[in-house]
């Protein structure tokens, strides 16, 4: 993955818009992949679904945690991919909170599948989803990549979480940052 393109694939997203007016003032958006990780270090977490445990309860929240950390290190933007649509990611932002970490509604999959990274998850009635992965990128390009051992889509319950975790990503962020200060 090290030196690879992100894929460029159009994402709706939903975009806060006062003059609409009404309950619901929010208008659809696309958004470019290539537009959001053009001439910025981004890191990336993807992860299987909104409102499931391990995502809700340590892998997002951690990311939020740890925003200015990874500013520290140099990162412009740190965003949350996960195949579900613009509504669900919303919600689940304002449910946890997220303020600073960005949501990327990849709700056909279209990335994750283009990352290599889709699966399946029909044994929990899920559907496609994303394994759980992390990644620095640098003005389009992949420079850091972190995955979950057992990429699978065979019925496995496992759902392994430790390779992305925040503290793994600014662990490695910090060790380059040491390596170009030595």
């Amino acid at each position: 993955m090290i030196g690879r393109e992100i894929p460029h694939v159009t994402l709706k997203t939903r975009t806060r818009d006062e003059s609409l007016g009404g309950d619901n003032p929010f208008r659809w958006e696309e958004v470019e992949t290539k537009d959001l990780f053009a001439g910025k270090r981004v890191v990336v977490f993807s992860l299987p679904g909104a409102f499931t445990p391990t995502c809700t309860n340590e892998q997002a929240p951690g990311f939020e945690r740890h925003y200015d950390d990874f500013k520290a290190e140099g990162v412009d933007e740190v965003y949350c991919a996960s195949v579900n649509d613009a509504f669900v990611m919303y919600q689940w932002a304002r449910f946890l909170g997220i303020e600073k970490v960005k949501m990327l509604p990849d709700g056909s999959g279209d990335f994750t599948r283009r990352m290599g990274m889709l699966i399946k998850k029909n044994h929990l009635g899920f559907g496609d989803r994303s394994w759980r992965y992390a990644m620095v990128v640098e003005d389009g390009k992949i420079t850091g990549w972190f995955e979950e051992p057992g990429i699978n889509d065979v019925g496995s319950d496992d759902d392994p979480y430790g390779e992305t975790a925040p503290e793994t990503v600014l662990n490695w962020l910090r060790e380059g940052s040491m390596q170009k200060a030595a």
